[in-house]
Order: C-alpha cells, then structure tokens, then sequence
C-alpha cells in the first residue's frame, strides 16, 4: 500500500501544473473574430494561405494555439507577457523585455516584433515549404495573432514581485481564484453568462457595434504606428500597464472579495482591449500583407 501511495504521489507530481499566460480562449477567440472583420482583401487571402488545414479559413479557430503548446515549446513562455518593476506603472522594453534568465528581447513586445518580421518574408503565393526557408511561417502566423491579443491583457505588463497578478489570491465572488486569472477569464465569462445569453457570439457583436458606432473616431488612431513602422508593441504595453495600475491591481488586494463594483468597472476596459487587439492584429496584418500579396497573386 505505501509503494503504491508513493507512486501515485510520484505521478501526481509529473502532471504540469496549469498557469496562466493568457486571455483565455474566448478572449483571444474574440479578438481574432474582430481581427477578420477588418482585414484587406490582400491580408484576408495570404492568411487563409498561412492556416492550417485544420483552421478551415478562420483565424479565431487557432488564435490559442500558442497557450496549447506551451509545455512542448517550453521557450515560448517568457513570450507571453512583460514583467515591469513592482509599482512603476511603466513599459520600457530595454528594461523590461527579458526573460527571467535575463535574456533580452525574451517577452511579449519582443515576440511580436520577431514573429512580424518573420511574417514579412514570407511566400504568401503558398509555396514556401519549397524554398527550405528558416521560418515556419503558419507558427508565426499563430504566434501573432495571440501574442498581439496577450500584450492588450493589462496585467499581461503587469508587476514582477506578484507575476502579474498570478501571486495575488482573491475571491471573484464565491471562487478562489487568482487576479490575472480573473483579467484573462472570468470577467469575460461573467460578462458572457450575465450580459450575452451565454454566447460568446453576442458579446463580439456587441464590441463590433461599439467599434462602429461608439469608437469609430479612435479606429484609425488605434490602427497608427508612428514612424510607419509596421507594428507597435511598446505602446500596447504602456497602455496596458497603465490600465494594470488605474484598473486591475486597484481594490484587489490579496483575499479580497470582487464582486458586482469591481465587475461593471472594469468589464468596459475589457471589451474595449478586446476591440483594440482585434483592430490592431488586423493592421499589423494588412501592413505585412496587402502590396505582396499582389504580386503574388498576380
């Protein structure tokens, strides 16, 4: 009986414990769905080239792939997120955009700018599993896509000290959980079951139309990357960092109880990150895409 306890005890230990690097799958879903709405012509057809076969044409279906595969490409979960210093409320990429070994460019901001200039080499004429390239180009395409939807997650550029929000225990209700895991789940899934008929579809239509209607001045600024540079993750960090500290960390101390005040205050912060992901991705894409794949078509 004891050696039977000890192995058991044994194989317990082997199971990964799961963390958390991400929006969860509705979020990231929810932002790709977004992403497609506003792709180019050029953009839409060299992704559709990208995905796997599996995706059937749809970029939401893969958009949490790289949280899928997180224990077997063990390196890319320091590219989930930024770490910054405790109570700064700042994004610096040279300070802040490194792994815990210290490696530099190792974090988000960083990911997105290697998996984009990955992207634009690539053959969207679909037949660059002929040219022995370095790159596989259908994971950086899903890369992209969920780390562009991970850096707009505030606590994703939260705090060193408390692993973004990871270490601090609360209640969402009557739930233990955890303060990221609350920004990366459960204030979505709230919103879904209270506001949405539990359909996650309903809860994306209604960030569409307040895209449309409510913040279709602030699109095209969205969209902008100053110096024409063909993506901008430091300023999705700033931004999110800043919301970490206005919003995610405020009121959620450790063993707090969050409930309705918390909830309604800071659901708009979500749906409209989950809007600027989604308009974002979209920009970066059609920015890599839209003039090649002209010649490529033609």
């Amino acid at each position: 009986m004891y050696n039977r306890r000890v192995i058991v005890l044994f194989l317990l230990l082997l199971i990964p414990l799961p963390t958390v690097l991400g929006w969860g799958k509705e979020g990231h879903y929810a932002i790709c769905k977004i992403s497609q709405g506003y792709l180019s012509e050029d953009a839409l057809f060299a992704v559709k080239q990208l995905l796997p076969d599996s995706a059937e044409g749809d970029l939401a279906a893969v958009c949490s792939w790289a949280d899928q595969v997180r224990f077997h490409y063990r390196w890319s979960s320091a590219l989930h997120y930024a770490d910054t210093p405790d109570f700064k409320c700042n994004y610096e990429y040279c300070r802040d955009c490194h792994d815990s070994y210290k490696r530099k460019d190792r974090c988000v901001t960083g990911a997105i700018q290697n998996y984009t200039m990955q992207l634009k080499s690539a053959d969207v004429a679909g037949t660059s599993s002929e040219l022995n390239l370095n790159y596989n180009f259908t994971e950086a395409l899903m890369f992209l896509a969920h780390f562009v939807g991970d850096v707009h997650q505030p606590l994703h550029v939260g705090f060193t000290g408390d692993l973004g929000g990871n270490s601090i225990a609360v209640r969402w209700y009557r739930r233990k959980t955890n303060l990221h895991y609350v920004w990366d789940d459960m204030i979505i899934q709230s919103a879904v079951k209270t506001f949405y008929d539990s359909d996650l579809s309903i809860m994306i239509q209604a960030i569409q139309r307040n895209i449309t209607d409510n913040w279709s001045n602030d699109v095209s600024t969205w969209e902008h990357c100053a110096h024409n540079y063909t993506a901008c993750p430091d300023r999705y960090a700033s931004e999110s960092i800043s919301l970490a500290c206005k919003f995610a960390y405020r009121n959620a101390t450790p063993g707090s109880t969050l409930e309705d005040e918390y909830f309604l205050s800071r659901l708009p912060i979500v749906e409209k990150r989950l809007a600027q992901g989604g308009v974002r991705l979209a920009a970066i894409l059609n920015r890599i895409f839209t003039s090649k794949t002209r010649i490529a078509q033609a």
